[in-house]
């Protein structure tokens, strides 16, 4: 029987247009979604001022729905959204982009109204209004609307932003507003904080905060580093994370010394768990200062404490020639020794010559193995597999262990991979020595496991493929 034809262009345009156009209507009178479609692509053909007026339409009347999106609904909703937004940004901003600013405005608006009848635990709806926020400037650019106006639009859409959507409106209209519309909004955020309204306390606390990410937006935006920095307390300047925002901000205007005196403020606990942000902005701050050695000692002490392959790698940079191999193997030997098994195979897997040590480090400390941590886990055995079969096959036994031990069903049929896998790798294995050969580790988890009849089932399914 021979096979029918492919549906690619080719074989479509075969059909000739007469007979595409007739399927084309059969389709847009079953399906309003396609309908729309064709519409909006057609009205893109024949003008601006005609697409425009079908974006119109559509963004109010997706505005003007209450109803909760269902996941079919939501994967409409995207589409819709995508076809709205590529009408704005390509051919409606190409012919008049005047109208593209005003359509985008519209159709940024929308976000509170989509965002809150939905869960868009994926993001994948909000990504379609922080795409059309980057769009923003380059039209904004090419329609250069008036400063004033435009000042007291962003400061509207700041100032009413429930879902985020206007999160880096600033930023992207910053050259747009100009020094005339950043000054005017930077007043318009100053009157707001300067004038209370008889709201609740926390309705207060809420537009005090827009008004501090407000006046911090315009400062960076106007490249004003004192007035970022003054929307913090001295209290607050002393955290490691904002000490290091307001460092890097000083960095970049060529203030390293001042820079490093915020940072040295705020230096954090050394006796916990590097806060990385802090640490590599020093690190940053000294290096700017010419302070090299004292740079060195802190990416060294930094990597100590938590195995960071960037900074050990920007360390070894830094030292003469064939110094920087003994530093490696004293960095290696550290690794290996490190408290936490996970930790330390997060850095050796990263280290390209590290990856036989890697593998004497998972046979000599396996029972440290933690099979809940399947990136690290999975990683291990897919590097170790073609060199080191043994390591690789702990690894994979950790994640089965853990999947059986603790009854994750839905780890079942990974778990069942792995095995599959482990037979295969016990081919190339010469010697065990006190390790369970594959035949014993699947004889002790029948043993151990023989109830769990979905893992088993998994495995009878493996088989048969």
């Amino acid at each position: 029987m021979p096979r029918s034809s492919a549906l690619d262009a080719k074989t479509l345009l075969a059909l000739g247009p007469e007979r595409l156009a007739e399927l084309l209507l059969e389709l847009a009178a079953s399906d309003p979604a396609i309908k729309r479609q064709i519409k909006l692509a057609v009205a893109s053909s024949s003008s601006p001022q005609q697409a425009a007026a079908q974006v119109r339409q559509r963004l109010v009347t997706i505005g003007r729905s209450r109803r909760f999106l269902e996941r079919e609904q939501r994967q409409l909703i995207r589409k819709d959204l995508t076809a709205q937004l590529d009408a704005i940004t390509g051919p409606i901003a190409q012919g008049d982009a005047a109208a593209a600013l005003e359509l985008l405005w519209q159709f940024l608006e929308l976000g509170d109204n989509v965002l809150g009848r939905c869960d868009d635990s994926s993001g994948l709806i909000g990504d379609i209004f922080r795409d059309a926020i980057r769009q923003l400037g380059p039209i904004a650019t090419a329609a250069r609307p008036e400063p004033l106006a435009l000042a007291e639009q962003v400061f509207e859409a700041f100032c009413h932003n429930g879902y985020g959507v206007f999160d880096d409106v600033i930023q992207q209209l910053a050259e747009t507003l100009g020094p005339v519309g950043l000054a005017a909004l930077k007043q318009r955020f100053q009157q707001l904080g300067e004038q209370p309204v008889p709201v609740p306390p926390r309705e207060e606390s809420s537009r005090q905060w827009t008004v501090k990410l407000g006046l911090q937006a315009v400062a960076e935006a106007s490249g004003d580093v004192d007035g970022f920095i003054a929307q913090y307390t001295p209290e607050q300047q002393r955290f490691p994370r904002i000490a290091a925002e307001i460092a890097q901000r000083l960095l970049a205007a060529g203030r390293a010394e001042d820079a490093l005196g915020f940072l040295t403020r705020a230096t954090p606990d050394r006796s916990r768990w590097p806060e990385m942000t802090w640490e590599h902005t020093h690190i940053a701050a000294l290096q700017a200062l010419g302070r090299t050695e004292e740079a060195q000692a802190a990416r060294w002490n930094c990597f100590e404490r938590c195995l960071d392959g960037t900074l050990l790698r920007a360390y070894l940079d830094q030292l003469p020639a064939f110094e920087d191999v003994e530093a490696e193997q004293r960095a290696i030997a550290h690794a290996l020794a490190y408290p936490s098994l996970t930790q330390s195979l997060c850095f050796l897997l990263s280290w390209p010559s590290a990856l036989a040590h890697t593998a004497e480090l998972v046979v000599k400390r396996r029972s440290e193995l933690e099979g809940a941590q399947y990136g690290v886990m999975g990683a291990a055995a897919e590097k170790l597999s073609k060199d080191h079969p043994l390591a690789a096959t702990l690894a994979l036994r950790s994640m089965v262990d853990f999947s059986l031990a603790e009854a994750r069903s839905s780890r079942y049929g990974h778990a069942a991979r792995h095995l599959q896998t482990c037979a295969l790798l016990s081919q190339r294995i010469d010697g065990w020595g006190d390790i369970p050969s594959h035949q014993d580790y699947l004889a002790a988890i029948r043993s151990g496991h023989g109830r769990k009849s979905a893992f088993w089932q998994r495995m009878r399914e493996l088989r048969q493929s």
